[in-house]
């Protein structure tokens, strides 16, 4: 496979390791688990925007810009490694971040205040609705500022996730995953594997767990990544034109809302930690492997398939969520309950 050249900064180490999870195959009964480790990008601790930001930073330098400005959570893992990148790089960065400034900053907040971004507090507003007045702002000061979207998500951050494939391609041809499972948030994670496959030719399912109920800019979640999907296909020169029926988004395990920690999350944080050593995030990769597990454990995925998880990263928050976490929940020898 291969795409158009455009701008791009090295800010990762790639290929991120793809391993096999033998014993929470082994306590799930099955189907054989792989995770492609891209908490291990190296980027402030790591996560799947480091992927994205190497396109979107490489055409900011390319345009001249001097700053940078993004939005998310308090709690963003985007944020966080946007902020990284851009003192790499000697850019000033702005975070629009929701809710009001804590007493005491923890996790993704504290690391974003370590690369001495500017923050700005906008309550309710957590997807960037306050960006074009602080856009304007450091235009007037000759700032020339960069937006970079929710979650890295537009056709530049698409195609990372594009090459994300590939690069998977070249680990593990050989494994022929049945399914690719992962957080679905700002959707151009899911339309980049979905242009990857189909670049590839490959057979295997992209089922994007729902984080998030909230709609993006005004557009249902599901037709958002189907039209990015189809913008980066343009870019690429791919003339296939992406519909609901190449979409699988499951938005089962929404729980209480975003960011609310229940006992889905609970169970996949202390089950994948215990049987593997590693840790997941309470927001992201934990909701999507709690759906994982629920899809095992319905039959919705076999015994015998054979799935990739891929870990998006977003270890940080989980010391900012330490209070809903359940480190209690034990049965039997200290595992937690297998199914039967």
């Amino acid at each position: 496979m291969t795409l158009p050249h455009f701008p791009r900064i090295p800010l990762g180490f790639f290929p991120t390791p793809l391993v096999e999870l033998p014993r929470l195959s082994k306590v799930l009964g099955g189907p054989t688990i792989f995770m492609k480790r891209d908490d291990q990008t190296g980027l402030a601790f790591g996560g799947n925007k480091t992927r994205k930001l190497q396109y979107l930073l490489g055409d900011a330098l390319n345009q001249g810009c001097g700053a940078v400005i993004t939005a998310g959570a308090a709690q963003s893992n985007h944020c966080r490694q946007t902020a990284a990148a851009a003192a790499k790089l000697g850019l000033e960065c702005h975070l629009v971040l929701g809710g009001d400034a804590p007493d005491k900053p923890s996790g993704n907040l504290l690391l974003d205040q370590i690369f001495d971004c500017r923050i700005h507090w906008a309550g309710e507003h957590r997807k960037g609705e306050d960006i074009p007045e602080i856009f304007e702002e450091l235009q007037a000061a000759q700032k020339k500022p960069y937006i970079v979207p929710y979650g890295g998500s537009n056709e530049l951050g698409t195609l990372a996730f594009a090459e994300a494939a590939h690069e998977l391609d070249t680990q593990g041809n050989h494994h022929l995953f049945t399914h690719i499972v992962f957080a679905s948030s700002s959707g151009g994670t899911q339309a980049g594997l979905m242009l990857g496959k189909k670049m590839l030719g490959k057979s295997y399912q992209v089922v994007g767990i729902n984080i998030d109920k909230a709609e993006t800019d005004g557009t249902y979640f599901d037709r958002h990544i189907v039209s990015l999907a189809n913008c980066a296909a343009k870019l690429v020169g791919l003339e296939h034109e992406f519909t609901d029926q190449d979409l699988t988004l499951n938005s089962d395990y929404l729980g209480a809302g975003y960011a609310v920690i229940g006992d889905l999350e609970n169970e996949a944080i202390l089950l994948t930690a215990r049987t593997e050593g590693i840790l997941l995030d309470p927001v992201y990769t934990a909701r999507a492997m709690g759906g994982l597990i629920q899809m095992i454990r319905s039959g919705e995925i076999g015994r015998k398939d054979r799935v990739l998880f891929w870990h998006t990263g977003g270890t940080p928050a989980l010391f900012a969520y330490a209070n809903g976490l359940d480190l209690a929940r034990r049965t039997g020898k200290g595992f937690l309950q297998a199914p039967g």
